[in-house]
């Protein structure tokens, strides 16, 4: 009975959305640290494998491919495989060269991860149970992320372990944890045999928009909000670390009850809360003079991240049962257009006026806001907009 509980999808799903930040988490936490400590880089190449680290995410649709070859359930242990490896030889490879092919490795593993989990939790969870589905993986997500960030302090401060060990250590409970769940559990089947080709639909165009403006928004919270932080009011390594701690804590806690919002309000009202929220957090941002005042910003604006469910539970009561894989793999790859040229964009606007930089942001979040409310009350297949004949 058990044994039978403890293999269902939701259960796999959990487990794997621990699996990827046991060793992205360990990555991303050193490797500023390890890239100017140990190979001596300069902003120059920082940029340069920030820029590198983005790409698998812009080839996200090539998972469509790998799905002539094999399964899907096989290319997300392929793909955790890939992570745990990419982030366990990053210690052994201390060159300008090494640390590109490494960080390479571990985002395509990352990346697919990321992408066949999406596709795989909106094949094996029914519509009803999505959202609250979706807001547990978020928490486990966050729970494992503050975790690996204590052992972290643990190893590095207290038992001084150098980089290279803390590294395979990380990237190897990534590869046992993939090793476990391929040994543990059966192949699940999905409500439909998925596409294997490239699949871009007229009908789902508003959520390839809202998509894309969700990337936006993401790289100048990621990229813009942090340095802001730094630059403007000088906060430390440790302030901003418990800046990251305060939002994992808030994100396990409310993640899984904003999951129950969207099932409770449904996706247009949710995500219209979310972008009215947006528009008033980036305006702040370029106004803003107090510290403290920042620090609620950068939460608030962390929490309203969790909402992104809404926008995958409209995506599943339009979208074909067979159309899942081969969307999420193009929504990613929508999703990281951004990624790939705003920063770069953003950051010479930065240079004339870090205020303009969220001002975009707040234009981003008004198309976002008028694009929403396209989505009808009930959304499903035939009425994926107000527009619709359905």
């Amino acid at each position: 009975m058990f044994k039978h509980h403890f293999q269902r999808p939701e259960v796999f799903l959990y487990l794997f959305s621990a699996a990827v930040p046991i060793s992205f988490a360990t990555w991303q936490a050193l490797i500023n640290n390890f890239a100017i400590e140990q190979v001596n880089f300069t902003g120059i190449e920082i940029g340069i494998l920030q820029s590198l680290r983005e790409i698998p995410g812009f080839i996200a649709f090539g998972v469509i491919f790998l799905l002539l070859l094999m399964r899907e359930q096989t290319v997300a242990f392929l793909a955790l495989i890939v992570l745990g490896i990419g982030t366990a030889i990053t210690g052994f490879l201390p060159t300008v060269m090494g640390l590109y092919f490494t960080t390479v490795l571990m985002s395509m593993g990352y990346h697919y991860a990321e992408t066949i989990q999406q596709s795989l939790t909106l094949q094996l969870i029914d519509k009803h149970h999505l959202p609250v589905v979706m807001g547990r993986q978020i928490a486990i997500g966050a729970f494992t992320g503050l975790f690996a960030f204590a052992v972290l302090y643990l190893l590095v401060d207290l038992l001084d372990l150098g980089y290279r060990l803390i590294y395979l250590l990380a990237g190897g409970a990534t590869v046992t944890m993939a090793i476990f769940m391929v040994i543990k559990f059966p192949h699940f089947k999905g409500e439909a045999e998925q596409h294997k080709k490239m699949v871009i639909r007229k009908r789902y165009w508003l959520y390839y928009m809202l998509t894309f403006l969700s990337g936006a928004r993401r790289q100048i919270f990621v990229v813009f909000a942090g340095f802001l932080m730094v630059e403007k009011f000088h906060f430390t390594v440790g302030e901003m670390s418990m800046l990251f701690l305060v939002n994992g804590v808030l994100t396990i806690y409310l993640a899984p009850r904003i999951g129950r919002l969207v099932i409770y309000w449904g996706e247009k009202r949710t995500l219209t809360l979310e972008y009215i929220g947006l528009i008033i957090i980036f305006s702040c941002y370029a106004i803003v003079d107090s510290a403290v005042f920042a620090c609620l910003l950068y939460i608030l604006d962390h929490i309203f991240f969790a909402m992104a469910i809404a926008l995958k539970s409209y995506l599943k009561k339009i979208a074909d049962p067979a159309d899942m894989a081969a969307t999420a793999g193009v929504s990613f790859s929508i999703n990281h257009i951004a990624a790939v040229i705003l920063p770069f964009v953003l950051g010479l606007l930065w240079i004339i006026s870090p205020p303009m930089v969220f001002l975009s942001g707040t234009a981003i979040a008004v198309m976002s806001l008028v694009l929403s409310q396209m989505i009808p009350g009930s959304p499903e297949r035939g009425m994926e907009t107000i527009y619709s004949n359905g």
